[in-house]
């Protein structure tokens, strides 16, 4: 069935129904927000994920339909110690329940565990594992220790006079000093 599946329009009440997972391997190259993170080109990297869909009995309603969405990848981000490449694993396993609209998910949002979505005609899935994976990224990319020693090149050494050299500029408050004197 998967053969037959579109991640970027999906019915969910089907797919659910189906029972069958989803599994793709999808180009970095499909998730422009995503491939806009990495660190230099890379035209060959890609996200393997798999979507397992269900219906889930409800008393008195209408059964709910859940998605259980695991995804991994590897990018290479920009490490922000020596701004050199870093290898960065990114992994999901997340369960969605899907609700008819935004106000009931709204109201359910605080007091249900797992994530709500909205159901649509025609769901793109292709675009919460993006979202999610985004969401994945580390705040601050780094190495645990940095192929090569990080050159810091502000500080002291910049502001002070080459040796041997008196500064040339007099100090912005010299003249308050004068004004300080007892007459």
């Amino acid at each position: 069935m998967s053969k037959n599946l579109n991640a970027r329009r999906l019915n969910m009440p089907a797919f659910a129904q189906a029972g069958e997972p989803l599994v793709e391997h999808t180009p970095l190259a499909t998730m422009a927000r995503l491939a806009q993170e990495i660190h230099g080109p890379a035209p060959d990297l890609a996200v393997s994920w798999r979507a397992t869909g269900e219906l889930r009995a409800r008393a008195g309603a209408e059964d709910d339909v859940w998605v259980h969405l695991e995804a991994t990848t590897s990018l290479p981000l920009t490490c922000q110690r020596c701004m050199a490449s870093v290898a960065t694993p990114l992994e999901i396993d997340q369960w969605y329940r899907f609700v008819a609209d935004e106000d009931i998910a709204m109201a359910e949002d605080d007091a249900s565990e797992e994530d709500l979505l909205v159901m649509a005609p025609q769901f793109d899935l292709l675009a919460v594992v993006e979202d999610e994976l985004l969401m994945a990224l580390p705040l601050v990319p780094m190495h645990e220790t940095c192929p090569e020693t990080p050159v810091f090149s502000a500080g002291e050494a910049e502001l002070a006079p080459p040796d041997g050299e008196v500064d040339a500029k007099p100090h912005p408050f010299a003249a308050l000093a004068q004004l300080k004197k007892p007459k």
